[in-house]
């Protein structure tokens, strides 16, 4: 089950980054097109890639512990209450997410439904550009939902334990540095 929670996560992440090299095309596309003579509409077909690298994104980065947290209080509580904090955030996290994730499908089901399309010069159909966002807000709650069942369980959630590698990494690297200049220092006192 693990891996394929981080299977899914880390296609999520080779979306968004898909999505993310996709709004440049359509920049290099539209000044083609100006050279070539033909029309392109990159800024609706940008704004399209650009939400559907951001929603896709959210799972990976939460995985990364790359979105910002405030931890300046949480830091401070004992490790069962900094757990509770966690679950507490987990599951708002979770609730949020899927009841985001059901209106985003409800959505991209009705502009299929009643043929919507987008008012720019492509018109493209919004069921296609929803989908991304639809599916990313869904990877977001079960991205939530596996965090917050490792929390629940007492194990360290991979936010968390990312947050703890990075700080061990920021320690090892400034002992490192310290134990540099230490030994350059007494090798100038020996010269």
């Amino acid at each position: 089950m693990r891996r394929a929670l981080d299977t899914l996560y880390s296609a999520s992440g080779l979306l968004s980054a898909f999505f993310l090299v996709m709004i440049g095309v359509t920049i290099l596309l539209q000044i083609a097109g100006r050279f070539l003579n033909f029309a392109f509409d990159a800024t609706e077909v940008s704004g399209f890639c650009m939400a559907a690298s951001t929603f896709l994104g959210l799972a990976y980065t939460l995985r990364a512990n790359a979105h910002i947290r405030v931890t300046l209080m949480v830091g401070k509580l004992s490790a069962e209450n900094k757990r509770r904090v966690e679950i507490w955030c987990c599951g708002l996290g979770a609730a949020a997410f899927a009841y985001v994730s059901a209106n985003a499908w409800l959505m991209t089901y009705d502009s299929f439904l009643f043929g919507d399309t987008s008012p720019g010069l492509m018109a493209v159909p919004f069921w296609i550009p929803q989908i991304g966002m639809a599916l990313g807000a869904s990877i977001m709650t079960i991205g939530f939902i596996d965090e917050l069942v490792q929390t629940i369980a007492g194990r360290i959630p991979d936010f968390a334990d990312a947050e703890a590698q990075a700080i061990d990494e920021e320690l090892e690297a400034a002992s490192l540095s310290i134990a540099g200049e230490t030994v350059s220092s007494g090798k100038a006192a020996v010269r």
